[in-house]
């Protein structure tokens, strides 16, 4: 964890009487801040960096997620590769991250029903190329999809297929969360082994809240299943619903703010990833204000879990 600092004083000079200059007073040096009430506490941010999702900013494209990363200030991108061709293409995305200076921390394999074409129709080659792209761009996560059920080989050897690949790499696979599907009061359970990954047996996992949410499911048990093999966080929000939401923090029901401080406390190595819906933005000044809302959340309630007393 690294503490919070002001910047320190500036070097003040004052001119004598015969013209020459003569040094101010000696700059005090820096001090740590205390963001909080008591005194006797400090802040320290942890080392978690937050990170945007390329998805964030659907129907923008790609690039637009980099520029908007940029100048809100995020530590990184995590790209969701989908049907936007650049998404696919790694000289073009290492070009963006170059370019914005933001870097790519993770890569979503095309797991979605729209992208099941993307990087081919065999799910276990996407995988391959998820893992080959991460790689060649320094990101350290793929976030996975359990299975669709139809996809029966694919579902019978996935545990047993994400260990073997997992071990030959040092990139995180992380097995993301899902939900039952639900219409009217019927429940299909669409994935398979099942949408609740903490069932299985998988060396990393993501939370995704909006998916608990959606799910009807307790978050911040499942996280406690999950222990220290929780690597990879989709942060966003939900109110319950049969569709998954994904609601900028703080503005549905899910345990967004005691999660992240939790996370501060036992000291969270992955990464934070803003995934939030901002389709119905009216504009992109509406976009971006629901991103820097989001942004601003996370880094609140990671520093306020990371409260330590001062010694």
């Amino acid at each position: 964890m690294r503490p919070v600092k002001s910047p320190g004083g500036r070097k003040a000079c004052a001119t004598g009487h015969n013209g020459a200059r003569k040094p101010g007073p000696t700059p005090a040096p820096p001090r740590t801040l205390s963001l909080v009430a008591e005194p006797r506490d400090v802040v320290r941010i942890p080392d978690a960096k937050v990170a945007l999702s390329t998805a964030s900013v659907y129907p923008e494209s790609t690039a637009t997620a980099f520029e908007i990363a940029a100048r809100l200030g995020y530590d990184g991108v995590e790209i969701m590769v989908w049907n936007d061709p650049v998404s696919q293409d790694i000289d073009a995305l290492r070009r963006l991250s170059d370019y914005h200076q933001v870097p790519i921390l993770a890569v979503h394999a095309p797991c979605l029903l729209i992208t099941q074409r993307v990087w081919s129709t065999d799910p276990w080659v996407k995988l391959q190329r998820a893992r080959s792209a991460a790689e060649k761009l320094g990101a350290s996560t793929v976030v996975v999809h359990p299975p669709f059920r139809w996809q029966r080989q694919y579902a019978r050897d996935f545990v047993a297929g994400i260990w073997r690949m997992a071990n030959e790499t040092d990139v995180r696979f992380a097995v993301e969360n899902m939900y039952p599907w639900r219409y009217r009061d019927r429940e299909m359970l669409a994935y398979a082994p099942d949408w609740d990954v903490t069932k299985d047996d998988y060396r990393h996992f993501t939370i995704d809240l909006s998916h608990s949410s959606t799910a009807r499911s307790d978050a911040l048990q499942m996280v406690d299943r999950m222990g220290d093999r929780l690597g990879h966080v989709h942060l966003a929000d939900g109110k319950g619903s049969a569709k998954d939401e994904h609601l900028v923090p703080g503005r549905g029901n899910q345990p967004c703010a005691e999660l992240l401080e939790r996370l501060a406390v036992t000291g969270f190595d992955g990464h934070v990833v803003i995934e939030v819906n901002t389709r119905r933005a009216m504009s992109g000044a509406e976009r971006e204000a629901d991103l820097a809302e989001a942004l601003a959340f996370a880094r609140r309630h990671l520093a306020a879990g990371a409260k330590v007393p001062r010694r």
